[in-house]
């Protein structure tokens, strides 16, 4: 009962929050629940299945797109083109997952980094379908069962997507398909002896965290009412990689707070050392390698064990 209310109360204060801030503080504010919900998905793939996939921003762009198109292009309901969009990017991504994840380590890195290189070629080569180099504008986020979502009650259906991402996440972390993602990370070999169907479960992992990476794009694409390649390039991916890297493998608290550091990061340190953050955020990464390797979390959780009293476990 106290952990509902506790996750009540901090869905109404993140939900608050947009009914005070101004336009570019709330524009920033959205894109920063965008990566949270981005992070955590990344983090469930990467931190606790120990998949190294490198496609995470191809398949937020496959929503992106996928639902723009659908809706403005083709003319479909609302409704339908989000449904048509989040089932497109289930099939792609069971697609790529089937061979992928076949693969280990560095060489799946290499086979989901082709995957998004060939998204990028085919948004920036498509046309009037696509938009080409100059992506998609000028449409925006129908009525919702008579609701006009604009202003800051978007940004609470923003607030509402990381907290159901979250709460999915945590519940299946917990659950016996957690605990196999975890064998299989630690070693897949021992895993199958243990009667885990290995590949099984990392297809269905692969396919679960793409599609709610897609559901974030889905969500990206009404932020501005604008989408275009740049934004799903390989770039950002190595950013969610150090995200989860500073604030902690396997951890939503750290893929919460790492995604929270590094997006707002830029805003304080471009105008100090320009586009030199993106060497501070290099070094942070080998510090957390090095010297904190539970990330950023593992520093909170140390933390709070100093201001627990003695004999409290």
């Amino acid at each position: 009962m106290i952990r509902t209310l506790v996750w009540i109360a901090a869905i109404v204060a993140a939900s608050a929050i947009a009914f005070v801030l101004g336009g570019y503080a709330t524009d920033v504010y959205r894109k920063m629940l965008i990566w949270i919900a981005l992070a955590l998905s990344y983090n469930f793939l990467f931190g606790t299945a120990g998949q190294v996939a490198f496609s995470h921003f191809a398949f937020a762009g496959v929503g992106a797109y996928g639902v723009v198109i659908l809706s403005t292009k083709l003319g479909l309901p609302f409704g339908v083109a989000f449904i048509g969009a989040m089932a497109l990017c289930a099939l792609i991504a069971f697609i790529v997952a089937v061979p992928s994840t076949r693969l280990e380590g560095f060489y799946l890195a290499l086979a989901t980094l082709a995957f998004a290189q060939l998204f990028t070629v085919l948004i920036n080569e498509g046309g009037d379908l696509t938009g080409g180099t100059g992506g998609i504008a000028g449409y925006s986020l129908p009525s919702i069962f008579g609701l006009q979502l604009r202003g800051p009650w978007y940004t609470v259906v923003l607030v509402l997507l990381v907290a159901g991402t979250l709460l999915l996440l945590n519940r299946l972390d917990k659950s016996s398909f957690g605990r196999a993602c975890r064998a299989i990370r630690e070693n897949p070999a021992v895993a199958a002896a243990m009667g885990i169907n290995v590949r099984r479960t990392k297809v269905i992992t692969f396919t679960l965290t793409s599609t709610l990476a897609g559901l974030a794009g889905v969500a990206y694409a009404y932020t501005d009412n604008v989408i275009n390649p740049p934004v799903f390039g390989l770039e950002n991916v190595f950013l969610l990689l150090f995200m989860i890297i500073v604030g902690g493998m396997g951890r939503p608290l750290g893929a919460v707070v790492g995604a929270i550091l590094l997006y707002l990061a830029p805003f304080f340190l471009e105008p100090i050392v320009g586009h030199g953050y993106l060497v501070i955020f290099g070094i942070l990464v080998v510090l957390a390698i090095l010297y904190q390797p539970a990330g950023l979390a593992g520093l909170i959780d140390r933390s709070l064990g100093l201001l627990r009293p003695r004999g409290q476990s």
